[in-house]
């Protein structure tokens, strides 16, 4: 199979996972090898990368619910940086269980967007895998506060080739009375929800990078959720604020 045909099945693959639309990281940079120790790619057996994850405990990763699929479909990947060359650092699992909040329906699939994937066994940890830490559950953030999403995305919203490495962008928190204007989401957000980005666009994370990090203040304060396309003016990209959730997933992790 040569390179051009990789690639083709890779963008067929990311249109037609559920709900996934485009995935991609826009205005960003390339990050430093295994900086990122957290990231999680969320994969299609063979290696088809969908959606991204943050590790946030040995046998746990967070993600959103829309990233589900078949568990037997599922394959989870840590230390990994290069889609596309194999560096000997990936640790390659299979969930054990997908646990979605029990609130979640596909139906309002934009709130309570909550994944949490038991992996078959432990990571090891080391110096290209590691854990995040998560918000307190009574955290926030103040508007314009710095933060970073990250992922591997097509980094034109126009289409183009999947990135060979790990990319991040840093984007700032918005108010989210701001991004419920009537020039914006006109009050789809809820309280579950964190928007963050630029108000003139350029910037953004989008739906295909779904379940990725949004990193403030050291924290997982954000999960990839959704968006008005990509790096839209008036349209910041939207996530799931991890903070809401902090109560169940401790909860489901120690039940479990």
């Amino acid at each position: 199979m040569n390179l051009s045909t990789i690639y083709s099945l890779l963008l067929f693959v990311l249109k037609a996972s559920a709900d996934q639309g485009q995935a991609r990281i826009i205005g960003g940079y390339s990050v430093s090898h295994h900086s990122v120790k957290y990231q999680v790619s969320l994969q299609r057996r063979g290696g088809f990368h969908y959606c991204g994850g943050s590790l946030i405990r040995r046998r746990w990763v967070l993600t959103a619910a829309h990233c589900r699929i078949r568990a037997a479909h599922m394959q989870i990947v840590v230390g990994e940086h290069s889609l596309f060359r194999r560096e000997g650092t990936e640790q390659v699992f299979y969930p054990l269980k997908l646990i979605s909040h029990p609130q979640y329906n596909l139906t309002t699939k934009n709130d309570v967007s909550c994944l949490l994937p038991q992996l078959s066994r432990m990571a090891y940890l080391n110096y290209f895998v590691g854990i995040v830490a998560l918000p307190r559950r009574a955290a926030f953030l103040t508007p314009g506060t710095s933060c970073r999403v990250s992922g591997w995305g097509l980094t034109n919203s126009k289409g183009g080739r999947l990135p060979a490495q790990l990319r991040a962008v840093r984007v700032p928190i918005v108010d989210t009375s701001w991004c419920n204007g009537s020039q914006s989401y006109s009050g789809k957000l809820t309280r579950n929800m964190i928007c963050a980005g630029f108000w003139s666009g350029g910037k953004d994370a989008c739906r295909g990078d779904s379940g990725g990090p949004l990193i403030c203040q050291g924290r997982l304060y954000g999960v990839v959720s959704w968006g008005n396309n990509c790096a839209e003016i008036h349209y910041p990209g939207v996530y799931t604020a991890v903070a809401k959730f902090r109560k169940w997933i401790d909860w489901t992790i120690f039940q479990s």
